[in-house]
C-alpha cells in the first residue's frame, strides 16, 4: 500500500460529496428562479448570478479534487463568491420578500462553501464559515425572526458536524499513515533478518562453535562472536518502538540481557505489559542472572524462558552451576546479603507475583517468577 495514495484517500469521498451537493442546490436554485424570476426586480442579473453559481460550481469541482489546492487562496476565493451571489439577492429579489423570510438567489448553494471550510478544518472553521454566510443572510433581512434565523442555524449544523466528522477521518487517515509505514518497516525487517540469519548469524554462531573447540586465544575470539551473535539477533528480532505509550514489550528489555553464555526464549509476538511492570521484571530478571554469573561457576550457562498466558507472565531463569547449598539463601538473608530476598522476592511480591527457587549441589539452579498480569 502506498502511504501518498493512503494519505487523502478517506477524505476524498467528503470532497466529492460536496461537489455532488453544490451541483443538487443549483440545480434547485435554478427550479426557484424559473417559478418566481417573473417577481424579481431584476430578472436579468437573476440570470446572471445563476450562472456564475454554475460556473463556480464547475470551478470549485475541478480545484478540490486537487490536495494541493485546498489551501486558503482557493477557500477565500469561494467565500467571497459564495457571499457576492448571495449578497446580490437584495438587487433582485424584493425586499419586502426578503424580509418576510423569502428565498434567495443561491438557497441552499451557500452551504457548499461551509461544508467546505469544516472539511478543511474541522469544527472550528466549519463554525466560522457558517458565522459569516449566515450573518450576511441575516443582513439581507433586516430582521432577526424565526423565519430568518432558521438558514443560519442550519448552516452551524452543518458546519460543527462536517467538521466534527471530517477531524475523526484525519485521524482515522493519520493512524492508517501510521501503521502502513510500520507495516512497510517490518516487512523490511523481516527481510534483512532472514538474510542475516542464512550469512552473518551463522557464521557468528560457527566461530563461536570452533573458538570453544580449539580452545586458547580461539576461544576469545568465539566468545566475542557469540556475544555479537546475541546482540545481532536482538536487534533483528523485536523492536522497542512498536508498543504502545504507557506498555512496554517484556521481550525487548529481557533480550538485552542475551550473551555468550545468556539465551533468552520468548514468544514469537510481544509480551506487553504495563511499562513501570515490565522494568521491575526485568530488574528482577537481571538480579537472578548477576547471581549466576557471580555464584554459579566461571563457565556457567544460563537460559531465560519467556511464557505469556492469559493471566500471567512466567519468568524462568535456569543456570547449570555449582547450584545452591540447602539453607544457604536464608544464611545469606540473615547475614543482610538480600539479593533474593529483596531484588528478586521483593520486587515481584510487590507487583502481586511469587518466586520459586529450586537448586541443588551440583544441579544448577531455577529461579521461576510469576507475574499477574490483570
Amino acid at each position: 500500500m502506498n502511504p501518498e495514495r493512503t494519505w487523502m484517500g478517506l477524505l476524498t469521498p467528503l470532497w466529492r460529496a460536496v461537489a455532488v451537493f453544490r451541483v443538487a442546490a443549483l440545480a434547485y436554485a435554478a427550479i426557484l428562479m424559473l417559478n418566481s424570476y417573473r417577481d424579481f426586480v431584476r430578472p436579468w442579473l437573476g440570470w446572471a448570478v445563476l450562472a456564475l453559481m454554475a460556473v463556480w460550481t464547475i470551478v470549485t469541482g475541478a480545484a478540490y479534487a486537487d490536495p494541493a489546492r485546498r489551501r486558503w487562496p482557493m477557500l477565500s476565493a469561494d467565500m467571497v463568491v459564495t457571499i457576492a451571489c448571495l449578497a446580490a439577492s437584495e438587487l433582485v429579489v424584493a425586499p419586502q420578500r426578503l424580509h418576510t423570510g423569502s428565498a434567495t438567489l443561491p438557497m441552499a448553494w451557500v452551504a457548499g462553501v461551509v461544508l467546505v471550510w469544516a472539511i478543511s478544518g474541522g469544527r472550528r472553521r466549519g463554525t466560522i464559515g457558517a458565522l459569516l454566510v449566515g450573518t450576511v443572510d441575516l443582513l439581507l433581512r433586516q430582521g432577526v425572526t424565526s423565519a430568518t434565523v432558521n438558514g443560519t442555524v442550519l448552516l452551524l449544523l452543518a458546519g460543527s458536524i462536517m467538521g466534527y466528522v471530517s477531524r475523526l477521518t484525519s485521524d482515522a487517515e493519520e493512524r492508517l499513515q501510521r501503521a502502513t509505514e510500520l507495516e512497510a518497516a517490518t516487512r523490511e525487517r523481516d527481510r534483512l533478518a532472514r538474510g542475516i540469519h542464512d550469512s552473518v548469524l551463522q557464521v557468528l554462531a560457527l566461530v563461536q562453535r570452533r573458538g570453544a573447540e580449539i580452545g586458547g586465544e580461539a576461544a576469545e575470539l568465539g566468545r566475542l562472536a557469540g556475544e555479537q551473535e546475541a546482540t545481532l539477533r536482538a536487534l533483528v528480532g523485536v523492536r522497542a518502538d512498536t508498543a504502545p505509550d504507557g506498555v512496554a514489550d517484556l521481550r525487548v528489555l529481557l533480550g538485552r540481557y542475551a550473551g555468550a553464555r545468556v539465551t533468552v526464549a520468548s514468544p514469537a509476538t510481544p509480551v506487553l505489559l504495563p511499562a513501570a511492570t515490565a522494568e521491575e521484571i526485568a530488574a528482577a530478571v537481571g538480579s537472578a542472572l548477576d547471581n549466576v554469573a557471580v555464584h554459579a561457576g566461571a563457565q556457567a550457562q544460563a537460559w531465560v524462558l519467556v511464557e505469556h498466558e492469559p493471566d500471567q507472565v512466567t519468568v524462568s531463569v535456569r543456570d547449570d552451576g555449582c547450584g545452591i547449598a540447602p539453607g544457604r539463601l536464608a544464611e545469606a538473608a540473615d547475614a543482610g546479603r538480600l539479593g533474593v530476598a529483596q531484588s528478586i522476592r521483593g520486587r515481584v511480591r510487590d507487583l502481586g507475583g511469587t518466586v520459586a527457587v529450586t537448586s541443588g549441589p551440583g544441579q544448577g539452579t531455577e529461579v521461576e517468577l510469576r507475574v499477574p498480569t490483570g
